[in-house]
């Protein structure tokens, strides 16, 4: 059995926030678009930031219902964890196991989603970016907090890097992401 620490536990309920923020404002946005095939979501500010574009798209339904839908429930799990651990929760291993499983779907759906949207869609939603970073962030600190616990096997240097370094990798990581979008429309940021 194991808690979270304070922080991981403000972590999680904060980035579970942003997420469910994030779905619920698609959510709506994906409803007033279905009511009215004209509506232009708020967020569509030209043609590379254009919600509306990456709404309509196939890839905005991948399991055959809106994705926003599944991250109003995944966050609101999020968020449950992050307010259980601040209560002083304690969990097994086999819960933070299943926990960190559940945040590597996520950060490999929102992986795909950001090839989708550079590479395939041609359009970035601002709402999805909160999504990706909030996912991103909640998965590094649960795997570092799983190996920390040795609940993942990793050798003994690297529990000590993720005990002092953890914020590297979503940093590193939303950097790249950052990188691509910028090197993507090269051409449109710079004209």
């Amino acid at each position: 059995m194991a808690g979270g620490s304070r922080g991981l536990a403000l972590l999680l309920v904060i980035t579970g926030a942003a997420g469910l923020l994030a779905s619920w404002v698609i959510t709506i946005d994906k409803f007033k678009l279905l009511e009215d095939p004209d509506f232009t979501p708020g967020c569509s500010l030209n043609p590379v930031v254009s919600c509306g574009n990456v709404m309509e798209s196939d890839q905005a339904s991948a399991f055959g219902f809106p994705n926003p839908m599944l991250g109003l429930v995944a966050y609101g799990i999020v968020i449950c964890v992050g307010i259980s651990l601040l209560a002083g929760a304690e969990f097994p291993r086999w819960y933070w196991l299943t926990f960190n499983a559940g945040t590597l779907f996520g950060v490999g759906f929102c992986t795909w989603l950001q090839f989708q949207s550079l590479y395939r869609i041609n359009a970035l939603c601002l709402w999805c970016c909160l999504a990706w970073v909030a996912t991103i962030v909640m998965f590094w600190y649960v795997t570092s907090f799983n190996v920390r616990r040795q609940f993942l096997p990793a050798p003994g240097w690297l529990r000590g890097f993720l005990g002092e370094f953890t914020w590297v990798l979503p940093v590193v990581h939303t950097g790249v992401i950052g990188m691509l979008i910028l090197t993507r429309w090269w051409d449109f940021w710079t004209s």
